[in-house]
């Protein structure tokens, strides 16, 4: 089985630290559910010590619980796992027969839309989400995880 990877070069992956900074952390934050833990592979992206990591050091800075998944286990973190397959079959393959990009950011336009798409109004099957959109499933979850959240303190 082939496996799929991306190189990023240093400027990249400062770019979606920043985009998680401005937009996914104030996201959670706006629906007042606090990014308690992240599960990551255990690619050197994610993974150092704390004193030479920015990543490890955010996370650490936050107060954020790092997991990992098992080395060399996809089926351990099967929704993204699965998210991959989905936007390779319903984004990649049928923009790509549609349209000739000149630039990654003219691509990165269509893939942003279409990540609204996913998670606004495209409905999902699975077991987490039983026929809802993941913007559905996250706010009627909100309920479950501050019942479970005051249990625990």
């Amino acid at each position: 089985m082939a496996s799929e990877g991306i190189i990023l070069t240093d400027a990249q992956v400062a770019a979606l630290e920043k985009k998680k900074n401005d937009e996914v952390l104030p996201y959670f934050e706006q629906h007042e559910l606090p990014m308690l833990r992240i599960l990551t592979d255990r690619g050197t992206e994610y993974c150092g010590k704390v004193e030479h990591h920015d990543y490890q050091l955010y996370l650490a800075i936050n107060d954020i619980d790092h997991t990992k998944t098992k080395a060399m286990s996809p089926q351990t973190n099967g929704i993204c796992e699965r998210f991959h397959k989905t936007i390779l079959q319903e984004f990649y393959q049928i923009t790509f027969r549609k349209r000739l990009y000149g630039s990654l950011e003219e691509l990165q336009k269509d893939l942003d839309e279409w990540i609204i798409y996913y998670n606004n109004d495209r409905t999902h099957q699975g077991k987490m989400c039983c026929g809802r959109t993941p913007l559905e499933t996250l706010l009627d979850g909100k309920s479950i995880w501050a019942e479970k959240n005051l249990a625990q303190i």
